[in-house]
């Protein structure tokens, strides 16, 4: 079998089914990696990384201008569409997902039910909604699903297959079936073989943080992370986030630029930048942290975007 490049990213998305007791945002790419070191070789699970498991709806949508496809799809959120330039990465990687459609309840439909159990707080694996008695179905049923994105050092390492994908538990109460999850659909990306010709050409080109990027840690070993000399803002002008990471049930707490934020891009090598923002930059990049989307701001780019 042909060795697949460094460069290959394996997308993976899970249907939740049931509850999950966790970070509010995302599960993260540690506790993904936990889950799937219980079906691993130790020398497999240290090469693999793997990114924060975004929540996503499984809602009908419609691509927006900058992705390769077009159209209204149903349940655009409980499947994997074709990648082939980098923006199609990050469908599905956008916490207020534009491509709901606006002509439903796209606030309510991106925004989990909360269910306390035994004190703690969950995100439901599904959000009913009620609809009017004159309506042939008396609710509606959103179901939700993780995406997230593995990598690895050893190129031979990945495709995980499906008995390590499939079976999985994120978050609290796992003993109690809390945090279950089901592989709904799994698929292998080039980088080096996307169209990334949107980020050619343009005078400008701003940067967000998809996730959280680490400035300290107190996990050994770890050297603090000053932000990027390719960032124009410094450290007093961004907002910052304490997050927490837990290895062999000890918790390190980190202090990181809280994602969601835009920041100018001073650098001169757009596409590297955005290959390497796949990957993710920064200390506990293998965990999730450092994940950048590179953004072109220019005329051509504005005029697309009216």
């Amino acid at each position: 079998m042909e060795a697949r490049p460094m460069t290959a990213i394996q997308q993976v998305l899970w249907e939740l089914r049931m509850d999950y007791i966790g970070h509010p945002y995302y599960v993260s790419g540690n506790a993904i990696l936990h889950a799937i070191g219980q079906h691993l070789d130790p020398e497999t699970h240290a090469a693999v990384s793997a990114s924060h498991g975004v929540f996503v709806p499984g809602q009908f949508g419609t691509f927006p201008e900058e992705h390769t496809q077009s159209g209204i799809r149903p349940y655009l959120g409980s499947g994997l569409p074709d990648v082939e330039a980098y923006d199609d990465l990050f469908l599905q990687r956008e916490a207020m997902h534009p491509w709901l459609l606006d002509t439903r309840a796209r606030d309510a439909l991106n925004t989990h039910d909360l269910r306390v159990h035994g004190g703690h707080p969950a995100l439901a694996h599904e959000t009913i909604m009620g609809r009017r008695e004159d309506q042939r179905k008396q609710q509606q049923t959103t179901k939700w699903y993780v995406h997230a994105y593995l990598h690895a050092d050893d190129p031979t390492v990945l495709p995980l297959g499906e008995d390590v994908l499939e079976g999985l538990q994120f978050g609290g109460k796992r003993n109690y079936g809390y945090g279950e999850v089901q592989l709904k659909d799994t698929q292998m990306v080039d980088l080096d073989e996307l169209d990334y010709s949107r980020l050619e050409g343009a005078e400008t080109y701003l940067i967000e943080l998809v996730t959280p990027f680490v400035v300290a840690s107190e996990y050994p070993d770890a050297d603090d992370r000053p932000v990027p000399w390719w960032w124009a803002e410094d450290r007093d002008d961004l907002r910052l986030r304490e997050e927490k990471i837990l290895e062999q049930r000890e918790v390190f707490r980190l202090e990181t630029v809280d994602h969601g934020q835009v920041v100018k891009y001073l650098g001169d090598r757009p596409v590297e930048t955005a290959k390497n923002g796949l990957t993710r930059v920064g200390s506990h990049s293998r965990y999730g942290f450092g994940e950048l989307r590179l953004k072109p701001l220019g005329e051509q780019y504005q005029e697309s975007e009216k």
